[in-house]
């Protein structure tokens, strides 16, 4: 599988984004798949993920009611929409697929992007 983001970029505080990773593969539809960033000197830190019927989703404390992980199997594609961006927000975004063992940690995740660069200015 082969993962690539894009949507990042610059934007003021209360604005949004709406982020895409494209995925390549027929069994892209079999994938859980997920969202993590990391702010510079920082870990990669769990921030949202969607099963692969998109039945479940789940989202760290810090984006729940602001973000939303969404998906379109027959696209190949998940979404991440960020609205009521705030500074603390602005690090590399990465997507990642098909997670064993523990959703919320970087290592269980098998396949990933290259990242998109978000920005919040306040």
């Amino acid at each position: 599988v082969q993962l690539q983001a894009s949507g990042g970029g610059l934007v003021q505080a209360g604005g949004s984004l709406r982020l895409s990773c494209a995925a390549s593969g027929r069994t892209f539809g079999s994938y859980s798949m997920g969202w993590f960033r990391q702010a510079p000197g920082k870990e990669r830190d769990f921030v949202a993920a969607i099963m692969w019927s998109g039945g479940s989703t789940y989202y760290a404390d810090s984006v729940k009611g602001r973000f939303t992980i969404s998906r379109d199997n027959a696209k190949n594609t998940v979404y991440l929409q960020m609205n009521s961006l705030k500074p603390e927000d602005t690090a590399v975004y990465y997507c990642a697929a098909y997670y064993t063992d523990n959703l919320y940690y970087p290592n269980s995740w098998n396949y990933w992007g290259q990242g998109t660069q978000v920005t919040v200015s306040s």
